[in-house]
């Protein structure tokens, strides 16, 4: 070999590759005594007997709790938003959940239960305590109506948030952007109206008109919130302007009285003018028909009377010439006496007849009940009365 031309032969120094193999010359490294070292040096680090049992235990613990840290709590007022990789992937609700444990997943659990409030053309004071006014912020407060009046418009929006995932990761800055919408709604609403009923009886509907037309924007915008409540604070005409919104106000309350006093004497003119009328028409229906029963019935009597005279002449005479005279003289103060004028002497006897009335009646008229009878007529025997 060419490392023995090396040696201790004729013609070499005695040595090989590694050195000289002398008694006192280096020896080349072991590498089952490197292998047998760093075998007893990892022992050395290792509880004696059950060393790697030991280790298989740790890394067992470790694992577990890894894996149990992914259970986490959702209390009754909050959501709990699920984040793998930084990414939302569910929304849980109440109650013990699990994810996977971190870094692979997380949790986040904001509070929704609670109800926010954005002011909209003013700010309340931050200590309400003292009787401090709030603040005024006219470019959020002055609207345009639909009849192209001013209006001064300030109200308040009550919300909560309804889905957490939505809410933190659907839209930026959800404070200001559900301000910006309800500013917007409430302008498209009063935009649609006239003055008059906002500043009168139209509040309710413009309350709930907005909070509609608010909840379904940030339904289109995803945007999880729901909205509880619209309330408007003021409704009033701008300041500058006041004093004359007022003197108009009163002028059309004096129309308005005006025209409900001249209403309610229509009212009352007119049914009253209507039930005369028919008073009116009633009693000349009463009359036409008294006037036409009566004519009808004295044509009947008539007829009657006729029908009887072809039969008896001379008795529907008589009878006839006696009820004309009892209706002529039926009720005059008279005395009948069937006697000669006198005794043939010219003496006319006296007879006391006003005082017999008198005690009769009382008053000079006799009673109905003591009126003397007209006496019958004497009738010959031919049946004709004498004379």
């Amino acid at each position: 070999m060419p490392w023995k031309n090396q040696g201790g032969g004729p013609g070499g120094d005695g040595s090989g590759p590694w050195g000289s193999r002398g008694p006192g010359g280096p020896q080349p490294p072991n590498l089952e005594d490197i292998l047998r070292e760093s075998q007893d040096r990892f022992r050395s680090f290792l509880p004696g007997g059950g060393g790697l049992r030991s280790v298989m235990i740790v890394l067992l613990i470790a694992v577990a709790a890894w894996l149990f840290s992914g259970v986490y709590k959702v209390n009754t007022d909050e959501q709990g938003v699920v984040l793998r990789f930084g990414k939302w992937v569910r929304t849980t609700q109440p109650g013990l959940h699990y994810h996977l444990p971190g870094p692979i997943e997380s949790v986040i659990t904001p509070a929704v239960t609670r109800i926010n409030k954005i002011e909209v053309g003013f700010r309340s004071p931050l200590k309400p305590g003292k009787n401090t006014p709030s603040r005024q912020v006219p470019e959020e407060a002055l609207m345009l109506t639909g009849d192209e009046n001013i209006v001064d418009i300030n109200f308040a929006l009550f919300w909560r948030i309804k889905n957490a995932g939505e809410f933190l990761f659907n839209i930026r800055n959800p404070e200001a952007t559900v301000k910006s919408v309800a500013e917007s709604a409430m302008r498209e609403t009063i935009g649609q109206d006239r003055l008059e009923p906002i500043l009168t009886k139209g509040r309710g509907e413009i309350e709930e008109h907005t909070k509609e037309l608010i909840q379904s924007v940030l339904n289109d915008y995803g945007a999880g919130i729901e909205v509880s409540q619209v309330k408007l604070e003021k409704v009033a005409p701008p300041e500058p302007v006041l004093n004359a919104f007022r003197d108009v106000q009163a002028a059309r309350a004096d129309q308005e009285t005006l025209q409900n006093q001249a209403l309610a004497y229509r009212n009352n003119i007119v049914p009253k003018s209507r039930g005369e009328a028919a008073q009116i028409t009633q009693e000349a229906e009463a009359y036409k028909q008294e006037i036409v029963a009566r004519a009808t019935g004295d044509a009947k009597r008539f007829i009657s009377v006729y029908k009887a005279y072809e039969v008896a002449k001379d008795v529907t005479k008589r009878r006839m010439y006696l009820e004309a005279m009892e209706e002529v003289v039926g009720d005059l103060n008279k005395v009948i006496i069937d006697v000669p004028a006198g005794d043939g002497t010219g003496v006319l006897p006296y007879l006391p007849l006003s005082e017999l009335l008198k005690q009769e009646g009382g008053t000079g008229t006799p009673s109905p009940a003591k009126r003397p009878t007209q006496p019958a007529p004497d009738r010959n025997k031919s049946g004709e009365s004498s004379k």
